[in-house]
């Protein structure tokens, strides 16, 4: 059964760091198209990052630069590397994973981001 199960969320100060981690069970997880979304309260879902099974990477404007998407596909696990956080990335972020060629995705459950002083 596929599970995605994020950590590593949690507060941090403007200007710090966090890393999320997503770890995939169930699936084939080196064919698939991973990816971070965030949604903030009363905001609608938006893209972060993917990063496609031959490890290229794609940002959102917004986070380009700052942060950094990346995957170990023997662990099974995506990761999302933020850098020089601002108080607007403040938000529930969650892992997603995509067939390519195909309309299925799953959602994990989100790890929240507050970043405040």
């Amino acid at each position: 059964q596929l599970q995605l199960v994020e950590s590593g969320g949690g507060l941090v100060p403007p200007g710090g760091s966090l890393s999320l981690s997503c770890k995939a069970s169930g699936i084939t997880f080196g064919i698939y198209l991973m990816g971070w979304y965030r949604q903030a309260p009363g905001k609608q879902r938006e893209l972060v990052a993917t990063i496609t099974a031959g490890a290229t990477a794609n940002y959102a404007d917004s986070v380009k630069g700052r942060f950094t998407i990346s995957r170990d596909n023997p662990k099974n696990t995506v990761y999302l590397q933020m850098d020089s956080l601002k108080p607007e990335d403040t938000a529930a972020y969650y892992c997603n994973a995509k067939l390519p060629r195909s309309s299925f995705d799953a959602w994990g459950q989100g790890t929240l981001v507050n970043v405040s002083a």
